[in-house]
C-alpha cells in the first residue's frame, strides 16, 4: 500500500490539477463569450484538489481500496475476488475525485465572475444515467456544487445573471425521462411535474464529497450501521 501511494498518488493528484486547470480555462472562455471580456480569475489549485476535495488527507482516502481487499480476504474470499473489489473501489474513488476537482473549480471560478449567476449541466458521452439526465433539465445557482455520482462525466455551462431560465430548462426531455422511469418502475403521481421528481430523485449529502445523486430511499451508512459484538 505504501509503495502504491508513493508511486501513484503524485500521478493522481497531478490528474486532479490538470482537470482543474482545463476546467478553469473552459470557464474563462465561456465567460468571455458571455461578457465579451476575460474575467482573469486567479485559481489556487490547492483549493480545488487533494485534501480540499473531501477534507480528508489523500493518503487516507487511497488506503480504502486496500482495506477493501483486506476485508474481503478476512471474509474468506479468494485473492482474485478480493483484488477485483479493491480495484473497483480504487477506480470509483479516482473518478470521483477527478469530478470533484471539476465541480470545485466551477464553484471557485464562477464566484469571481460577475454577470454569471447560474449553471446548467451538459451531458457528455454516448451513455448517460437517468439521474444525470434529469439533473440536466434543471438549472443551479453558481454557489452550489452540482450533485455528482462516481464516474459522472457531465460538464457545467454558465448562464448570465440577467437571464434566469427557470428551474426547468428542458420540459420535453424531463417528460420523456419521466415516461421512461414510469415504464420501468410503475405508475406514480405525475401531477407535480418537475417538482414531483423530488419524491424519487434526491441529492444525498455525503460528508466528504458533497451532494451525490441517488434514488429516494438510498442513504450513506454511518456509525449506527456498524454491528458491534455484544
Amino acid at each position: 500500500m505504501r509503495r502504491f501511494q508513493r508511486t501513484s498518488l503524485p500521478i493522481i493528484l497531478a490528474g486532479q490539477r490538470q482537470v482543474a486547470s482545463l476546467t478553469a480555462t473552459y470557464l474563462e472562455q465561456l465567460y468571455k463569450d458571455i461578457a465579451g471580456k476575460p474575467s482573469r480569475v486567479s485559481l489556487d489549485l490547492d483549493t480545488v484538489t487533494g485534501r480540499a476535495l473531501r477534507g480528508v488527507d489523500p493518503t487516507e482516502v487511497y488506503e480504502r481500496p486496500f482495506k477493501e481487499v483486506w476485508t474481503a480476504l478476512s471474509d474468506g474470499e479468494p485473492l482474485d475476488v478480493a483484488t477485483e473489489r479493491g480495484t473497483n473501489r480504487l477506480e470509483i474513488i479516482t473518478k470521483t475525485d477527478l469530478q470533484l476537482a471539476r465541480t470545485h473549480t466551477v464553484r471557485e471560478v464562477t464566484a469571481d465572475q460577475p454577470g454569471v449567476e447560474y449553471t446548467v449541466r451538459e451531458l457528455q458521452g454516448e451513455y448517460d444515467c437517468a439521474l444525470c439526465m434529469i439533473a440536466a433539465t434543471q438549472r443551479y445557482h453558481k454557489k452550489d456544487l452540482a450533485p455528482i455520482h462516481p464516474g459522472c462525466d457531465c460538464l457545467v455551462k454558465t448562464v448570465k445573471a440577467d437571464y434566469d431560465p427557470g428551474q426547468v430548462i428542458d420540459e420535453a426531455r424531463l417528460e420523456a425521462i419521466h415516461d421512461a422511469v414510469e415504464d420501468a418502475l410503475g405508475d406514480f403521481d405525475r401531477g407535480g411535474r418537475a417538482l414531483d421528481y423530488r419524491k424519487i430523485i434526491i441529492a444525498n449529502d455525503h460528508g466528504e464529497i458533497g451532494p451525490v445523486l441517488g434514488f429516494k430511499g438510498q442513504r450513506f451508512t454511518g456509525p449506527d450501521d456498524i454491528n458491534l459484538p455484544t
